[in-house]
């Protein structure tokens, strides 16, 4: 059985796999450290992804997970944090918000708009990812650095796809498209808890959330915008953004600059497909800027797929 990906979905997709008792090999053309997923802001909570019906039970399954992973934050990267949802009501949102435990109205001091206060995981992604990859080998997985050019001729019975944006040209699947979102690291002037401000009709948001290596700051969502380069005005732009909320950020020093292409698609595909031979080829990706939120839900649902 091989997991084409090594992202977030494709790291967690084989550990749930390979624990199940499968022999199973990654194969990705380069290492978690280096993918979307290692620049991800890494805060729990359903954003951009579709379709709304499921996600919220792959949300609320990988959640679980990241509270029992929080135990052990030095090892696992996994921390539950508090923080404020800005410009977000209750009733706005789907059934899965009514069990996520301590969700609620913020109060004034905590926000001073409407907005909701919440103990969610926060995620060092960097680390979470080597801390993925480790548990994969130790139940007896293996990772090969290799490029796949094309999904049917993987020699494997079973073939998991998730190569996240990659498979806009493996499948090929247009519908799959880049929606670009730039940070800025910068030291942690004392922030302890985490912040979002999304503006979902524009490209613009507000979010700092604070991490061991520095306090995160975002953000854009740029769909169809390719470039992984940072832009020192959208750079400067997202630091006054954060700034406006606590004044302390202005004067922290910039650590780094960040970009990572979203694999956005009008749905998350999740699904079967049968090849030549009798074969099995699992499709697990288009999962937007929700990869971490639904990573383990997605994991154990194409997990059934690919062993049923």
């Amino acid at each position: 059985m091989i997991v084409v990906g090594g992202g977030i979905v494709g790291l967690t997709t084989a550990v749930v796999l390979a624990e199940s008792g499968r022999r199973v090999r990654i194969r990705a053309r380069e290492p978690g450290e280096r993918t979307t997923s290692a620049v991800a802001g890494g805060l729990w909570w359903p954003y951009r992804i579709e379709p709304e019906e499921l996600v919220g039970e792959w949300a609320l399954a990988s959640l679980a997970v990241y509270e029992e992973l929080a135990a052990r934050p030095d090892e696992t990267g996994v921390r539950m944090v508090e923080g404020v949802h800005g410009e977000t009501a209750l009733d706005g949102l789907g059934a899965w918000a009514a069990r996520v435990a301590g969700l609620r109205v913020a109060t004034a001091e905590e926000y001073p708009g409407a907005g909701l206060w919440a103990r969610l995981p926060l995620i060092d992604m960097p680390a979470h990812l080597r801390w993925l990859r480790g548990r994969f080998v130790a139940a007896g997985g293996a990772v090969e650095a290799r490029t796949v050019s094309d999904l049917a001729a993987v020699d494997a019975r079973v073939v998991v796809n998730c190569t996240g944006l990659g498979a806009r040209e493996l499948v090929p699947d247009p519908s799959v498209r880049p929606v670009r979102g730039q940070l800025v690291a910068v030291e942690n002037p004392g922030v302890t808890t985490w912040l979002t401000s999304v503006d979902h009709a524009g490209s613009e948001s507000t979010y700092f959330m604070p991490q061991p290596g520095g306090l995160v700051l975002g953000g854009t969502a740029e769909e169809d915008v390719w470039s992984m380069t940072p832009d020192p005005v959208i750079a400067e732009e997202i630091v006054k953004r954060c700034a406006a909320v606590r004044p302390e950020i202005a004067d922290a020093r910039v650590l780094d600059h960040r970009v990572g292409l979203r694999p956005a698609r009008p749905a998350v595909r999740l699904e079967r497909e049968l090849l030549p031979g009798g074969r099995v080829l699992v499709h697990n990706y288009g999962h937007g800027g929700a990869g971490v939120t639904v990573a383990w839900g997605c994991a154990q649902q194409a997990a059934r797929l690919a062993t049923g």
